[in-house]
């Protein structure tokens, strides 16, 4: 486990001139360049723009008992604010957060509400439906691979919204799809990736942490395309990524500090952040992307946003198990 503790200018928009204390639990690694690293960046983006005293703990294993003792921790030391940083922590974070009333509690990516707990989610599963549809149009065998790790409530919406979106543009495409078990192990996501590969695979979607390396490895050596979460990826692998689908998540736990440091914060309710905001929501598209997919593409943005496609994230279908 390690912890940090950074702090900053009074934040002058709060009535006592006292500053913001923000604390977070990330269930992971903050230098995994996905998910976790996203999660940081929003919390030192807490402190660079309200002016705020931020802490950390990282390097939880996503188990509900560790992760409900790192949240204690944090708010033993009364802060205004805990945030949470994925849907992984809901149970602990219901839990907790009923233990310090005084405390308020934010889960990003949760689905978790209570008098002083509230969730804010970016909509990843929008920008997921969106790549899902672009892989429709693109895949050249007709079959397309989805790969992430634990099964928690955000990674599942995004993998039903990716294959909605495939089935809206694609209906005959061949969908492979597993949760292998671990964000992390690039190992593991080396030999699942392989296999969904050889089982025809020549675009799949990784929504994986620090265990994507494995995957463009795997990916990089047969010629096959990698769609990305979370963060733009082409310019890290443009060889490999021809498509991601960026869920800005930092955003969630800055939105709800501002929330805080504005006076706006209410317990019990469930914030969400979709396509219409595309600093938060997007699919980036690599420059080798066909200009008609693109317009294609543009087209069912706009659909998603007007009401006119209701973005699904339900999936009972096949999976693959490793």
């Amino acid at each position: 486990m390690a912890a940090g503790l950074l702090a900053a200018a009074p934040l002058a928009a709060l009535a006592d001139d006292s500053k913001l204390t923000v604390s977070m639990l990330l269930a992971g690694q903050i230098d995994d360049k996905g998910f976790m690293e996203a999660g940081y960046n929003g919390l030192t983006a807490i402190r660079d723009e309200l002016g705020a005293e931020i802490s950390y703990i990282d390097g939880i294993k996503p188990e509900p008992e560790l992760l409900a003792g790192a949240l204690r921790e944090l708010a033993e030391k009364k802060p205004d604010l805990v945030i949470a940083h994925g849907g992984q922590n809901n149970e602990a974070a219901e839990t907790v957060a009923a233990e310090f009333p005084d405390v308020k509690f934010v889960v990003v990516q949760g689905a978790v509400t209570g008098p002083n707990l509230s969730s804010y989610e970016v909509l990843q599963e929008e920008s997921a439906w969106l790549a899902g549809a672009a892989a429709g149009l693109m895949t050249k065998t007709g079959t397309v691979g989805h790969i992430s790790g634990i099964r928690v409530k955000p990674g599942l919406k995004g993998r039903g919204g990716f294959y909605h979106g495939l089935m809206h543009t694609n209906a005959d495409a061949t969908f492979l799809t597993t949760f292998a078990g671990d964000q992390d192990d690039n190992e593991l996501s080396y030999r699942v990736a392989s296999d969904e590969i050889e089982k025809g695979a020549d675009i799949i979607f990784t929504m994986l942490n620090a265990g994507r390396t494995g995957a463009i490895e795997a990916m990089r050596e047969h010629g096959v395309n990698q769609i990305g979460n979370v963060r733009d990826w082409y310019p890290d692998h443009p060889d490999v990524f021809i498509a991601s689908a960026i869920a800005n998540v930092s955003i969630a736990g800055l939105e709800a500090a501002k929330d805080l440091a504005e006076g706006e914060w209410q317990g019990g309710r469930i914030v969400k952040i979709g396509l219409s905001n595309p600093d938060a929501v997007s699919l980036a598209l690599s420059p080798d992307v066909p200009e008609d997919v693109r317009t294609r593409v543009d087209e069912l943005r706009q659909k998603i946003i007007d009401g006119e496609i209701e973005v699904s994230t339900e999936y009972d279908g096949p999976e693959l198990s490793y």
